[in-house]
């Protein structure tokens, strides 16, 4: 059965990598007694991947694995299983079965929402708002980003899918995945570089919320959060 996982990630552990993240929930499998399936070979491990891997510093509640396992709980139990032995700030949130032959997480993933806040200390002077919600509303935003071909000009504009600004909070929804990743940071630096201010990447608190998967076709985008690929067991 191949099963796939949502957690969250807050508070000293937005600290801690993505490879001991992994570590970390090879032992929590183990202590929970999930029957996790292994790869074959001189070298066994559990069979687990990881979606789009979460950068250093940032918080979460929409980070996802997906896994293979001989046999499950119900849904509920496997929640309350892990959740039984994490430590404090990681939390699962749902576990579900995948449809035969589905792509994992990582190759699925085509968006995320993204929460980000200036940190206090840090926060821009009043009207920042109007002057962000004019930059995201240019035709186009080139900025040079580092490619595996080197430094190269892209538009990144089309990359931001949706987003909104409340409470001096901005909500964003942009493309993600191996394709094209648009990072809140490389955004909001662009937009400090537009607007004659500095924004350094250590003055945002990012949260991600979700990440999606695109269920639509060439010419129409239909963005689908991951958990809603699977199935709750019963």
């Amino acid at each position: 059965m191949n099963i796939r996982v949502r957690f969250s990630k807050h508070g000293c552990l937005k600290f801690i990598g993505h490879l001991d993240v992994m570590r970390y929930f090879q032992k929590a499998m183990r202590r929970a007694e999930i029957d996790m399936c292994y790869s074959e070979g001189f070298s066994p491990h559990m069979i687990m991947s990881f979606a789009s891997p979460l950068g250093l510093g940032l918080e979460s509640d929409g980070e996802y694995m997906d896994i293979s396992v001989k046999q499950s709980p119900s849904s509920k139990e496997a929640v309350e299983r892990l959740n039984a032995v994490m430590a404090e700030g990681i939390e699962v949130l749902s576990w579900r079965e995948l449809p035969e032959n589905s792509k994992n997480a990582m190759a699925s993933v085509a968006g995320a929402d993204y929460e980000v806040r200036f940190r206090e200390g840090y926060e821009l002077e009043e009207g920042w708002e109007k002057k962000l919600e004019e930059f995201l509303a240019l035709p186009e935003i080139r900025i040079m980003k580092e490619t595996k071909k080197g430094e190269q000009e892209v538009d990144i504009r089309p990359w931001v899918y949706d987003y909104h600004i409340k409470d001096r909070t901005i909500f964003l929804k942009v493309s993600a995945g191996s394709v094209h990743n648009l990072k809140p940071e490389l955004l909001l630096k662009a937009f400090g570089d537009w607007a004659g201010v500095e924004i350094p990447a250590f003055a945002l608190l990012i949260c991600r919320k979700e990440m999606y998967a695109d269920e639509g076709s060439e010419t129409e985008r239909k963005l689908v959060a991951l958990e809603e690929l699977g199935e709750e067991i019963g």
